[in-house]
């Protein structure tokens, strides 16, 4: 994997460099293949792989390919235990809320987000909806008690805070 105080726009795979689509949507469009249950869970990665390199992987460098991609999607680092907490779909409007308040600015009228400085406003997002619906989430999923402000928050918002189920 790359330094990570770079951001990474080529791979090189078994010595041939690919350019990469890094911008934060094509990420989420990524996530939203692999979630996506009605595909095989080949053709899921051969479309991730598309929609990521933008050039044709062949064959011989798709393993590899696809041990780099989700190196990239994890800026690096390892896969979170257990369920998810949260959905980038079903959260799309707190994240961006919280990405743009992190940033400063509205990102999505930005022509080319680096999915790794996208990550990093996410990863310093302020207190918020999104904070309190991930929060209320891992408690009830333990069997914590919820505060009484989020007992009232839960009440009042069953299906925000309620995952779709994948």
């Amino acid at each position: 994997m790359t330094d990570l105080y770079s951001l990474p726009r080529q791979a090189v795979i078994q010595g041939v460099s690919y350019d990469l689509n890094t911008d934060f949507r094509v990420i989420l469009k990524i996530f939203r293949v692999f979630e996506d249950e009605s595909l095989h869970p080949m053709l899921r990665w051969l479309t991730a792989l598309r929609l990521f390199y933008r050039q044709e992987v062949p064959p011989s460098h798709r393993q590899a390919a696809m041990e780099y991609l989700g190196e990239f999607l994890r800026c690096g680092g390892e896969d979170s235990p257990g369920e998810p907490l949260f959905s980038w779909d079903q959260d799309a409007a707190p994240i961006i809320a919280g990405v743009n308040a992190a940033a400063g600015r509205e990102v999505r009228m930005e022509e080319d987000v680096h999915w790794w400085t996208f990550l990093g406003w996410f990863h310093a997002m302020p207190p918020g909806m999104f904070s309190s619906l991930v929060s209320i989430r891992k408690k009830l999923r333990k069997g914590q008690k919820l505060e009484s402000h989020e007992e009232e928050f839960y009440r009042e918002n069953k299906r925000l805070v309620a995952l779709k189920p994948r």
